[in-house]
C-alpha cells in the first residue's frame, strides 16, 4: 500500500462522509413538520418514547445528532429531562440502519440477477443520475431533496468502494496481518474503536470504514466485536461537545447518553471477554463480512435498550447525581439554542414558540397601556416599559436566528414558514412600539391633567375594542394557522379604519366649536394614528396566514383587489359595522376616559 492508496483512502472517506452528511439533510427536508409533530407525540410514556426515538433516527442516521438536538431541546425548555431517555436508547437502535445499507456491498459477484441488481455498483450509478435529473428539472423543493437523497447515497457507497479498493493491498501486506493478529487483544481492539469514532465524531461512519475493511482483508469476528463496541462509546463525544455552555438540565442529556452508552459497554464488553476465554465458539475465528457487522451492531443495541429500558429513571437520577444543580441566572429573554440549526423544522417550531411569548407581551402591554388612559399608574408604566425592552430583545435575537436558519438546506415549507416569521416579528414589535406610544400619550395626559370630552371617550372606547378584538383574532389566527380566521381581520380592519376617519372629523368639529384644546387634539389625534396602525400591523399578520396556505398570493394585489365582488368579505364588513359604530354627539362637559 502505497502513498497514493493513503490519498485514494482519504478521498473515498471524504465522498463517504459527505454521502451521509448529504442524505441524512435531504432526508430531514422531506420528512418536513413530520419531525416537528413526531417530537410533539413524545410523552412519558417510555414504549412511545424509545419508537419515536428510533424512528427520527432513522431519518436523519445519526444518533449523536439527535442526542445534540435533544440538547437543545432542553436547553430552550421544550422537553424536559424525562421525556429524553428513552428517546436516547431508541435512537441508539435507529442508527443501526445505515450499517444495513452499507452491507449491500458484501453482495458477492456470483449472486443471482436479483441480488446483483441490489448491489450498490449496480444500482448506484441509475440513483445518482436518476438525483441529478431531478435536481435539473424538477419545480418544487421536496422532489429536488429527494433527488439529492439519491445523490448522497450514490456518493455515500461510491466512498465505500472507493475505500475498499485503496485498502485491498492491505490483504497481501505481511505487517497489515501481524497489526490484526495484535488486535486479538479485545482491550486494544475497543479503544482502537472508540478513538476513531471519537475523532469522526460519527459511529455509523466509523462502522462503514470497519465493512469496508472486511471487504478486502480477513477481519475475525473476535476482532471485529470489541471495535464495534469501542464505536458505541466514542460516539458519546459529540454529545459532550455538544454540551458545553448550556443549562444544567441539558448538560445532563449529555450525561445520560454518555452513561446508558457506558452501562451498555460496562455489561456487554466484560461478558463478551469472559465468555470468549471459557468457551471455544468456532465462528469467533472466521471471517466477519459488512453483513455480520451489521447483524452484530442491531442485535447489540436491541439487547442494551431492551436491558437498560426498565433503568430510564435509574440513567436518569445518575445523570442528575453526577451533573448536580447550579445556580444560574435567569434568562428572561428569547432563548434560542444553535444546537437546534441541525434540525431546522424544529428550530422553525421553536422560532413560533419564541414568537407567542412575544405576542403575550405585546397584548399585555396593549391592554394596560390602554387602561392607563383612564388611571395612570406609574408602577404598572414601568412594567410597560420593561415588557418593551424584552420586545425588542426578542426581535434582535429571532431575527439574527432566522437569518441563520435561513442560510440552511430548507425544505419549500419550512422557507415559507421563516418569510412568515420575519415579517411577523416586524409586525409584533411596530404594535408594542405603538402600546408604549398610547402609554406616552396616558401619561402626558396624566400630568397635564387635561380630560377628553364626554363624545370623545364614547368613540375612543368603540375604537379600543375593535382593535382589542382584531388584535386577537389576528393572532390566534398565527398561533394555529387558522385561515378561517385570518379572513376574518380584514373586514374589520376595513371597520376600524373607516371609524377612525370619523372620528378624526367628528373631532374636528369639537375642535372648532372650542370643545377641546389644541393640544389634546394632538394627543387625541397621536392615539387614533397608534390604534389605526395596530389594526394595519394585525391586517399584515393575518395576510401571512392567508398566504401559507396560497402562495400565489401576492400582499399588494390582495389588499388592493376588488372588495366588492367578495361576498364573504362584504358580510364579514356589514356584520362588523354592525357591532362598532360611532355618532357625533357634541356636549360641553368633560369626563374621565373610561375603556
Amino acid at each position: 500500500m502505497d502513498i497514493f492508496s493513503i490519498f485514494t483512502l482519504c478521498g473515498g472517506l471524504a465522498f463517504f462522509l459527505y454521502g451521509i452528511s448529504l442524505m441524512s439533510a435531504s432526508l430531514e427536508k422531506v420528512a418536513g413538520g413530520r419531525l416537528e409533530q413526531m417530537l410533539k407525540k413524545l410523552t412519558s410514556n417510555p414504549a412511545k418514547s424509545f419508537i419515536l426515538g428510533a424512528g427520527i433516527t432513522a431519518i436523519i442516521q445519526s444518533s449523536s445528532a439527535v442526542t445534540v438536538m435533544l440538547i437543545g431541546l432542553v436547553n430552550s425548555g421544550i422537553m424536559n429531562l424525562s421525556q429524553t431517555v428513552t428517546v436516547i436508547i431508541g435512537a441508539n437502535l435507529g442508527t443501526t440502519i445505515t450499517a444495513w445499507m452499507l452491507s449491500l456491498t458484501a453482495i458477492q459477484e456470483t449472486a443471482g440477477i436479483f441480488f446483483k441488481l441490489l448491489k450498490p455498483e449496480t444500482f448506484a450509478p441509475i440513483l445518482a443520475f436518476a438525483g441529478v435529473i431531478m435536481l435539473m428539472t424538477a419545480k418544487s423543493n421536496k422532489r429536488k431533496s429527494v433527488g439529492s437523497i439519491f445523490i448522497g447515497f450514490a456518493i455515500l457507497m461510491f466512498g465505500m468502494e472507493t475505500m475498499s479498493g485503496a485498502m485491498s493491498p492491505l490483504a497481501d501486506m505481511p505487517e497489515f496481518r501481524n497489526a490484526m493478529i495484535a488486535f486479538t487483544n479485545p482491550i486494544l481492539g475497543f479503544l482502537v474503536g472508540m478513538i476513531i469514532t471519537m475523532i469522526i465524531q460519527s459511529s455509523s461512519a466509523s462502522i462503514g470504514i470497519l465493512q469496508a475493511l472486511t471487504l478486502v482483508a480477513g477481519v475475525s469476528w473476535e476482532i471485529a466485536i470489541p471495535i464495534i463496541l469501542g464505536q458505541n462509546l466514542g460516539t458519546c463525544i459529540s454529545a459532550v461537545l455538544a454540551s458545553i455552555g448550556v443549562n444544567t438540565n441539558a448538560k445532563r442529556v449529555a450525561g445520560i447518553h454518555v452513561i446508558y452508552n457506558i452501562l451498555s459497554v460496562g455489561v456487554c464488553f466484560p461478558l463478551f471477554i469472559i465468555i470468549n476465554s471459557i468457551v471455544d465458539i468456532p465462528i469467533m475465528s472466521t471471517n466477519i463480512n459488512p453483513f455480520g457487522i451489521a447483524a452484530f451492531h442491531t442485535v447489540y443495541n436491541i439487547f442494551t435498550a431492551f436491558m437498560l429500558l426498565p433503568f430510564a429513571k435509574f440513567i436518569e437520577h445518575l445523570a442528575i447525581k453526577f451533573i448536580p444543580e447550579k445556580i444560574e441566572i435567569e434568562n428572561k429573554g428569547v432563548l434560542l439554542d444553535e444546537r437546534l440549526l441541525l434540525v431546522p423544522t424544529i428550530a422553525v417550531a421553536e422560532c413560533y414558540r419564541q414568537t407567542v411569548k412575544m405576542v403575550d407581551l405585546v397584548e399585555d402591554n396593549f391592554i394596560s397601556s390602554t387602561k392607563m388612559l383612564k388611571s395612570f399608574h406609574k408602577k404598572k408604566a414601568d412594567r410597560i416599559r420593561e415588557n418593551e425592552i424584552l420586545i425588542d430583545t426578542y426581535e434582535d435575537k429571532l431575527d439574527s436566528f432566522l437569518i441563520k436558519l435561513s442560510g440552511k438546506e430548507l425544505s419549500e415549507e419550512d422557507n415559507n414558514k421563516i418569510s412568515q416569521l420575519l415579517l411577523a416579528i416586524g409586525d409584533i414589535e411596530r404594535i408594542g412600539d405603538h402600546a408604549t406610544s398610547i402609554l406616552k400619550i396616558a401619561e402626558k395626559m396624566n400630568d397635564s391633567e387635561k380630560k377628553l370630552s364626554p363624545s370623545a371617550v364614547e368613540e375612543l372606547k368603540v375604537i379600543v375594542h375593535a382593535v382589542s378584538e382584531i388584535f386577537v383574532v389576528s393572532f390566534e389566527a398565527y398561533k394555529n394557522n387558522n385561515l378561517r380566521l385570518a379572513q376574518e381581520v380584514e373586514p374589520l380592519e376595513a371597520v376600524i379604519k373607516k371609524i377612525i376617519r370619523k372620528v378624526k372629523n367628528h373631532h374636528i368639529q369639537r375642535l372648532k366649536d372650542g370643545l377641546c384644546t389644541a393640544e389634546l387634539s394632538f394627543m387625541f389625534s397621536d392615539l387614533l394614528n397608534d390604534l389605526r396602525r395596530i389594526a394595519a400591523h394585525c391586517g399584515n399578520i393575518a395576510t401571512s396566514v392567508i398566504q401559507l396556505y396560497d402562495k400565489s398570493i401576492d400582499k399588494h394585489e390582495y389588499n388592493h383587489r376588488n372588495k366588492d365582488e367578495d361576498i364573504e368579505f362584504v358580510n364579514r364588513y356589514e356584520n362588523y359595522k354592525s357591532r362598532y359604530s360611532v355618532s357625533h354627539k357634541e356636549q360641553s362637559e368633560t369626563a374621565d376616559v373610561k375603556i
